[in-house]
């Protein structure tokens, strides 16, 4: 059985992420500095997903729009962690994950808005 979770575009965007920080950790991790770095951006990354995954299978209640603000909070905090590895990844990397970032953002605060304006009527 397929799980509507994967149709939902900011979890997917979210797990791309995921993927994607793999990678940039994996050079992070090669600096002391960039250790710390990258621990953090284990942390806020997996939060984005796992709080989409909580929220959602708790289901449409009053606690899906507060699980998304959660996972948005992770989203703004992993910009801030990719900004601070400016002196290790590359800026086309950095870019273009806080773009993919900022894509999350947006579509969580749209959801958000939705959800809340259905709960109240």
């Amino acid at each position: 059985m397929k799980d509507r979770l994967e149709e939902v575009r900011f979890y997917n965007l979210s797990m791309e992420l995921w993927d994607e920080m793999w990678t940039d950790t994996e050079t992070l991790m090669l600096d002391f500095r960039g250790k710390e770095i990258a621990r953090q951006l284990v942390r806020s990354v997996g939060s984005i997903s796992a709080n989409i995954e909580e929220g959602y299978g708790r289901g449409f209640g009053k606690e899906y729009p507060q699980f998304l603000r959660i996972s948005r909070g992770s989203a703004r905090e992993s910009k801030g962690w990719y900004r601070k590895s400016s002196h290790l990844l590359e800026p086309e990397i950095i870019n273009a994950r806080i773009l993919k970032l900022d894509d999350i953002i947006s579509m969580e605060t749209k959801a958000i808005q939705t959800l809340e304006t259905k709960t109240k009527h």
